[in-house]
């Protein structure tokens, strides 16, 4: 078994290093934020600060997909969020019955249990902490990487890191599991290695977020999707742990009419002009208007015209690829990559770096990486279709594949099979290929929703939009 090294101690980071343990490995987490969540519910989410992570407080929902892997890999950790407060909800009993049709034989697929991003890694944090054969170090920097030469010429070998001060801890292999914001690959050109390869850009979206508390215990009830999407913006509706939820206005970063949603008033204003989703903000706020901005969408790999750039050190989660967190994949994704590197190291151990990392960018191309290109096509379809509904126009495309999803969402509202479809894929339990491949879905599909508005669920034209932000600044 392996002396293995996480850097990271967020959701993909612990959850990395508990399979990793599980499977008899040593595993010690490193984790540069130095104050630990503590067992306060409360306390975890008012004074638990995390600055290196810039969406800590920010809407998150873990999707069922999530929930199977967990379910099935570490227990343990949705028994603690359960403990801790977690919500469980089924995203298609959420709906209303005229809508889903009542319950059918199947529908529990669409379970889940969530809570908010601190509440969440807390619940994960105390499981890990109590696995054998893991050890958890925060406030440690890690500044470099420790590196030899290994078999792949010019490529260095990574046994261990660096951190601040000058110590070094050394390593069979080495997790990168920091995140959006991972230095790794500043740290091995420093090392004298090659550039990974790399795209990145700006993502492109605002989110203007708040959550709300319930004063009896009750939840508002969904009136649509927990995504919806009108003129020029999105609205996320978020259930969360101990009776609170989530709100945000999802918008262009180009779009600077919209940036009042700063404002508590205006915000408030707005999302009343919202018949489906309204409701969710008539209760006690617990948060001001939470602006987060300049998100990344940035894919990373290290095997470039067919060679590694380095061994002994592999990228997981967010840290190897991430984009815009509206459709809430970044748990599931994470969660899937960690569970295929434990399966690799069943078969591949560190004593053979150049088969691992060459293997691993293989399962990482073949299982994750076309989750990260469906999500940035989605994105990059979305905000051009919002450009245009800021111009005043219609946005056309010749991409069949959008053309389908806005066909999907739109038949999803009026047909209770159309739904289930459309649950599924957006709850990452299948590609829209296998769901459209059911007898007759694409027929019905296309009956119901290619002709159908270009928003189905009910909100203002942009005219009144701006009017009504303007007006309560």
């Amino acid at each position: 078994m392996a002396e293995i090294l996480v850097l990271g101690a967020g959701l993909n980071g612990l959850a990395t290093a508990m399979l990793l343990a599980r499977d008899g490995h040593s595993v010690t987490i490193l984790e540069r934020d130095d104050s630990a969540p503590g067992a306060d519910v409360a306390r975890v989410w008012h004074n638990w600060q995390r600055p290196g992570v810039n969406q800590f407080r920010q809407l998150h929902f873990m999707l069922p997909r999530w929930r199977t892997l967990v379910q099935q890999e570490l227990p343990t950790v949705l028994e603690q969020l359960i403990a801790f407060g977690g919500t469980r909800v089924n995203v298609l009993e959420e709906l209303p019955s005229a809508i889903t049709g009542g319950r059918r034989d199947g529908d529990e697929r669409f379970d889940t249990v969530t809570a908010r991003r601190p509440v969440l890694e807390a619940a994960a944090a105390a499981v890990a902490q109590r696995t054998p054969g893991i050890s958890i170090r925060r406030g440690v920097t890690v500044t470099g990487l420790l590196t030899g030469r290994g078999s792949v010429a010019a490529a260095p070998h990574v046994t261990g890191v660096v951190l601040d001060g000058g110590a070094v801890l050394p390593a069979d292999l080495v997790v990168d599991a920091t995140g959006r914001r991972s230095q790794v690959g500043t740290m091995l050109e420093s090392a004298g290695g090659r550039t990974p390869y790399q795209e990145r850009e700006d993502s492109g979206f605002v989110y203007y977020a708040r959550h709300f508390r319930s004063a009896d215990g009750s939840r508002p009830r969904a009136q649509g999707t927990l995504l919806q999407h009108f003129n020029s913006l999105s609205i996320l509706t978020l259930p969360c742990d101990n009776d609170t939820w989530g709100v945000g206005f999802i918008t262009s970063g180009r779009d600077k009419q919209l940036r009042g949603l700063r404002d508590t008033s205006a915000w408030h204003a707005a999302l009343k002009l919202y018949p489906t989703v309204a409701h969710w903000g008539a209760a006690e706020p617990i948060t001001d208007v939470q602006v987060i901005a300049g998100i990344e969408d940035r894919y990373r790999r290290f095997v470039v015209d067919g060679e590694p750039v380095v061994t002994g050190l592999v990228a997981v989660g967010d840290a190897w690829a991430c984009t815009n967190p509206s459709l809430g994949r970044g748990a599931s994704i994470g969660m899937l990559h960690a569970c295929a590197l434990r399966d690799l190291l069943r078969d591949v151990g560190p004593d053979q770096p150049e088969k691992l990392v060459r293997r691993f960018d293989e399962i990482t191309e073949s299982t994750v990486a076309p989750l990260y290109r469906m999500t940035l096509a989605f994105d990059r379809h979305r905000l051009n279709e919002i450009a245009a509904d800021v111009t005043g126009e219609t946005y056309r495309t010749s991409d069949a594949n959008w053309a389908m999803s806005k066909a999907l969402y739109a038949a999803a509202y009026r047909d209770p099979d159309v739904l289930r479809a459309y649950a599924s894929v957006v709850s990452m339990l299948c590609t829209p290929q296998q769901a459209l491949a059911a007898p007759g879905m694409v027929a019905k599909v296309l009956t119901l929703g290619a002709n159908a508005p270009q928003y189905p669920t009910p909100g203002p034209d942009r005219a009144e939009l701006l009017s009504t932000i303007a007006a309560n600044q």
